[in-house]
């Protein structure tokens, strides 16, 4: 048998304004690291790295319709209420609000490019 195939251990959104998603997810919390590719930002997400990138060559991001429609990416937060706070004060869509589940206090919202992405508390 081959070697087993592990991860994800990279995880990277398509975005139209790159610079708009990392003002984002710097305001989510996540901390940018130094990206040796020009065309994404990199943040520190744990032990997944997570990126915010240009889309690849040939994808049309406007034409693919809902981005990330059935994909969950979940990020920890032991402060969620909080958090959840100050993005509701922003404006930020709340698509489902804050709830106590089996991952803590939990709650997702769509970013600037309409992917969902889930808050919890439990870590």
């Amino acid at each position: 048998m081959s070697n087993p195939t592990t991860g994800p251990d990279f995880i990277s959104f398509q975005v139209r304004d790159r610079a708009a998603s990392t003002r984002f997810y710097e305001e989510l919390g996540l901390t940018r690291l130094p990206a040796p590719n020009p065309a994404a930002s990199v943040f520190s997400a744990g032990g997944v790295a997570f990126a915010v990138r240009d889309p690849f060559p040939g994808v049309d991001l406007d034409a693919i319709g809902a981005l990330g429609a059935g994909i969950g990416v979940w990020f920890h937060n032991d402060d969620a209420a909080a958090l959840h706070e100050r993005l509701v004060q922003r404006g930020v869509p709340i698509v489902q609000d804050s709830f106590e589940g089996p991952f803590g206090l939990q709650f997702s919202l769509r970013d600037p490019d309409g992917y969902v992405v889930t808050i919890h508390s439990k870590a």
